[in-house]
């Protein structure tokens, strides 16, 4: 069955940017030693969600190639943004809701990942639309920054499902997030 998915990269106190937005902390750590794991984690996705800061900041790297595809991605905005070429791109105000079973539709069959954006992953689990949350603890402290999942409501229970260690001293966690509150 289909899982909506936020898989993300934190720092070992739990920020996935730094206060300026900035992921330098993360880049340092190259992409080669998780590339294997990251591709593994892409086959199973069939669609994609992000907000519209993620989205930019996918633009302003200038890839030579829009780097998903033309998986269906839902960006949610409510400015005007550049469609990026190659990409599939659906801008949305709708709800989470709607557009949580949109995105699982357009699956088909596979899995939906809440890219980047805390707070978009804080949306899905606040409301109950998401499945697991798969997160590569860093070897890196930074004390400040943007929060990994900056929930409002009630803790949410994580039932831990497995460990992946990297030779880079990064740690993968996956939890299955339980559909009852703490």
């Amino acid at each position: 069955m289909a899982k909506t998915q936020y898989y993300v990269a934190s720092t070992l106190d739990g920020f996935i940017a730094d206060s300026d937005d900035k992921i330098d902390w993360l880049l340092q750590f190259g992409f080669e030693a998780y590339e294997a794991h990251y591709n593994a984690f892409l086959t199973e996705v069939g669609a994609l969600v992000m907000g519209s800061a993620t989205y930019q900041f996918i633009l302003d790297e200038e890839l030579q190639a829009w780097p998903y595809g033309d998986m269906p991605i839902w960006v949610l905005t409510s400015r005007e943004l550049p469609t990026a070429e190659g990409a599939n791109i659906l801008f949305s105000q709708e709800s989470i809701e709607a557009v949580a079973l949109r995105a699982l539709a357009a699956a088909g069959g596979k899995n939906v990942w809440i890219v980047g954006g805390g707070n978009v992953a804080a949306q899905f689990a606040e409301r109950g639309l998401l499945d697991e949350l798969l997160v590569s603890i860093m070897p890196i402290v930074l004390g400040s920054g943007k929060p990994l999942l900056p929930i409002t409501v009630d803790p949410l229970r994580l039932v831990h499902t497995d460990t992946t260690q990297f030779d880079s001293g990064a740690i993968g966690l996956s939890y299955r997030i339980e559909a009852t509150r703490a």
